[in-house]
């Protein structure tokens, strides 16, 4: 893996799912993890084969179906739980273990009535009883990001030595910002031995808003994956966006960092989650919603009319949008009016156009938005009265 390649982790099937009311069976998961492999997804966590018999079976038949991703089943730190997932994965290509253990104070204490020696015991037995069943084992420490960052590197250290060939650092609670969450990164990276042979991962919750902004300031600072779901589905308020933070590694070339997500199939995917899920996408949402590369100011208009790099950073075909829309409101201009005419076949002239527009304005006062039938309607009425007129 080129040291500027951005591994990009999915658990929409697994973190996305625990949404109240997101419940998928297995031949939907199939669907949609057919469709992340296809994106380019590079790890796709399958669910938690301990949790539920269609969880386990899920994870059966996703590692049965997936070609290309890695295939990882998640897992507590214990034994029935790694049994069930080195089982379920055991017809994957590319299987790995997701592993670990709280290691804040607040987890240690009152989650686990423990101690930090105990804790650490924990994750390394974990670690070395998943490597009996595959070689490649993510180890997560649960609440990361409100975890002491010298107790955090040690947790770090001692997981590689067991076998950890990935370390999970959560902003669980989407408690950090994004410059804590980046200084962390570079704490573990300058202070863990042995951090080189591995890969350091973002797993972070939107809680405040910053899941994606942290995810940056992570990878900015040395990690080199990406944990995060389609239209931001997971916990409470959500994980980071997966959608959200392709886009950036792709509009921010200076980065150097990069993908192998084919940003194409990105409207698509989040179409095709939204269905299964019953999630709207929020019209607003970055890249996927419906507004993201639609304009309905007067001003704004005039500027994509004229060049769409006046008011869009992306060309919507990017992600897989056929155009940028251009919505009439009161507030849009003649220059959007005599766009959209034209769209549907009426090349207005500027006398015409000077006519039709004051009309334009009082439908568009009755109305939230003025579709194309009523743009023919009123160019029909204004030409039936100048005929009238001229005979």
């Amino acid at each position: 893996m080129s040291k500027n390649q951005v591994q990009i982790f999915d658990t929409t099937l697994r973190d996305g799912e625990q949404v109240p009311g997101c419940k998928l069976n297995t031949p939907e998961k199939l669907i949609i993890a057919e469709r992340l492999d296809e994106l380019g997804v590079d790890i796709i966590e399958a669910g938690f084969p301990i949790s539920s018999p269609g969880d386990f079976n899920s994870v059966v038949e996703i590692s049965k179906l997936v070609k290309n991703a890695t295939v990882c089943g998640l897992t507590r730190a214990n034994m029935k739980d790694i049994d069930a997932a080195g089982e379920a994965l055991k017809h994957a290509l590319k299987p790995r273990i997701h592993t670990g253990i709280g290691t804040s104070e607040s987890h240690i204490k009152y989650k686990f009535n423990s101690t930090p020696e105990k804790i650490i015991e924990r994750a390394k037995e974990a670690i070395k009883y998943a490597k009996t069943y595959v070689e490649d084992i993510e180890f997560y420490a649960e609440d990361a990001g409100r975890t002491d960052n010298v107790f955090l590197a040690r947790i770090c250290e001692e997981a590689i030595k067991a076998g950890a060939t990935v370390l999970n650092i959560p902003d669980t609670t989407g408690y950090c910002l994004p410059e804590e969450y980046g200084a962390k990164m570079k704490y573990l990276m300058e202070n863990v031995k042995g951090i080189e042979n591995v890969i350091l991962s973002c797993h972070c919750h939107n809680d405040l808003g910053l899941a994606t902004a942290n995810s940056i300031a992570g990878v900015q600072n040395g990690a080199r994956q990406i944990e995060c779901t389609i239209n931001g589905l997971g916990e409470r308020a959500g994980n980071t966006a997966l959608e959200e933070v392709v886009m950036i590694l792709k509009q921010h070339p200076y980065l150097n960092l990069d993908t192998n997500i084919n940003t194409q199939l990105l409207y698509s995917t989040s179409q095709m989650v939204q269905h299964h899920m019953g999630i709207l996408v929020q019209p607003n949402k970055a890249v996927v919603g419906e507004n993201a590369f639609a304009h309905s100011s007067g001003i704004h208009q005039d500027g994509v009319i004229k060049n769409r790099a006046t008011y869009e950073i992306m060309d919507p075909s990017e992600v897989g949008v056929t155009e940028s829309s251009i919505v009439l409101t009161a507030r849009s201009g003649r220059a959007a009016l005599a766009y959209r005419a034209k769209k549907i076949g009426f090349d207005l002239t500027k006398k015409e156009l000077d006519k039709v527009y004051p009309e334009f304005l009082k439908t568009a006062d009755s109305l939230k938005e003025v579709h194309d039938m009523d743009i023919e309607r009123i160019i029909k009425s204004n030409r039936v009265r100048a005929d009238k007129m001229a005979s």
